[in-house]
């Protein structure tokens, strides 16, 4: 069984800002809307201030062309980004 001090090596918290900025939110509601569920950000108005992240079940499925755009275009980004460090954790 592993210690708390090894858990803490394999998990680094991060915020709902960075997680929103990957565009992996749209991705992953893409999933969630097959379901009748998706993971709700509500961002003040005019900003981008996130005031609460909370699960919700949906009607609606699926996004706009440009949003899925948008939302690839910043995973791509992230994946540039990211690339080395992202192998180097797989191959440990």
């Amino acid at each position: 069984m592993a210690t708390q001090t090894e858990n803490t090596k394999q998990v680094t918290p991060m915020k709902w800002q960075d997680f929103r900025d990957t565009g992996l939110v749209v991705v992953i509601n893409q999933i969630l809307h097959i379901f009748g569920w998706a993971i709700v950000f509500e961002v003040e108005v005019g900003s981008d201030v996130i005031k609460s992240v909370y699960p919700a079940r949906v009607k609606f499925r699926g996004f706009s062309v440009d949003s899925t755009e948008r939302a690839y275009k910043k995973i791509s980004q992230y994946m540039v980004d990211n690339a080395t460090v992202l192998n180097d954790e797989a191959q440990e």
